[in-house]
């Protein structure tokens, strides 16, 4: 089976070579863009709370809001299945991650999700006393999307779950797909005039995307999908990925939690997070996020665009300063608009909203209650 490749700056993971054509995350709390406050800054979901970091329970929200501390303390006794080495190798570049950040915090949302999958087989074992022997339903893959900004370490987050969730007895079969492999061909868009808005919703193959998963979903044995490389900034051609019925199946990207469009006949159409059982949104502030984002670039510059077969390998022949006004004008004009326009407004959909501080570490989490 062809696994995905290495991601790069417009994912969030290892580079092999891109500077990214996806949008900002929506803001840490207090800069939310759920809804909007007095100020006109947009409210993080979660519960409100007063000077002391107290909750306020007269303000009902339909989240469960949790301090980093108190989100630890929910991990039980799950043991840490992975070495310092593990942990390295799943980090993504730039990203700042330690054994201390997955027991802390993705320890105990491997037990949460976990139980969720528990919890769904219990489910299924409910409908088919309901349906009966003769309309029994085999159990289908368990689906979690994974949304957020370009650089904001979505992917980390991706591989982290996949390692961890794949230690749990009950669902050893973990697949991760990046929506990345569904953008269209360089070639069609720019047919289509989308070069530029890259990474923006109308760039990927939403509907090729959609019913990807919506097969892996229903239980086929074999669903098929492109192979996208950071490095050449485009598919594969020939190359596929092969999922086979996981037990769990992880969908990444930065504008997994969109609504359907409506048809050309007005119709509300099934959308890919229709199909998800569980969504994270990997939280921060804008102002954080480019930070990351440029500090990737340069270390890009001086590593993976250096291959002679990286699309971006122009920028290791001009100036820094060139580069870097690249580099920025990428942020402002294509990735901060996509993050206003498309990425950020989703947030609220999620189902857990992680959020993290200027050192990329895990603040505060916002859970949705049932």
């Amino acid at each position: 089976m062809i696994t995905s490749p290495p991601r790069s700056p417009d994912g969030d993971g290892p580079a092999d070579g891109a500077p990214g054509n996806g949008a900002g995350p929506g803001e840490a709390a207090g800069h939310g863009t759920t809804s909007r406050n007095g100020t006109g800054e947009a409210a993080a979901p979660g519960s409100p709370r007063n000077g002391n970091g107290n909750r306020r329970p007269s303000e009902a929200t339909p989240y469960v809001d949790l301090t980093r501390a108190e989100w630890s303390a929910l991990r039980d006794k799950t043991p840490l299945p992975l070495t310092a080495e593990e942990v390295e190798r799943l980090r993504g570049l730039g990203d700042v991650i330690d054994l201390d950040e997955v027991r802390d915090v993705y320890l105990p949302l491997s037990r949460l999700l976990n139980l969720y999958v528990q919890a769904t087989s219990g489910l299924r074992g409910a409908l088919n006393t309901f349906l009966g022997e003769s309309a029994e339903q085999r159990g289908t893959p368990f689906v979690i999307g994974v949304a957020g900004s370009v650089a904001v370490g979505k992917s980390t987050v991706s591989r982290l779950l996949q390692a961890l969730l794949a230690r749990w007895p009950e669902h050893p079969r973990v697949e991760l797909v990046t929506t990345d492999a569904f953008l269209y061909p360089m070639e069609e868009l720019k047919a289509r005039g989308l070069m530029s808005r890259k990474g923006f919703p109308e760039s990927y193959d939403r509907r090729a995307l959609t019913r990807f998963v919506a097969d892996v979903k229903a239980g086929k044995e074999e669903v098929t999908a492109p192979v996208y490389s950071h490095l050449i900034y485009d598919r594969v051609p020939g190359e596929r990925l092969v999922v086979r019925r996981p037990d769990i199946l992880i969908v990444e990207g930065l504008n997994v939690l969109q609504p359907a469009l409506p048809g050309k006949d007005g119709r509300t159409r099934v959308g890919l997070a229709d199909y998800f059982d569980f969504s994270v949104y990997v939280d921060a502030r804008p102002e954080d996020i480019e930070r990351w984002y440029l500090n990737r670039f340069r270390k890009l510059r001086d590593t993976a665009f250096q291959d002679p077969s990286s699309y971006f390998r122009r920028w290791t022949q001009v100036s820094e300063e060139e580069a870097f006004d690249y580099a920025r004008t990428m942020w402002r004009t294509i990735n901060k608009v996509n993050l206003l326009e498309n990425v950020a407004p989703t947030r609220g959909r999620a189902t857990l909203v992680v959020r993290k501080g200027p050192d990329h570490k895990v603040q505060r989490l916002s859970l949705r209650k049932l």
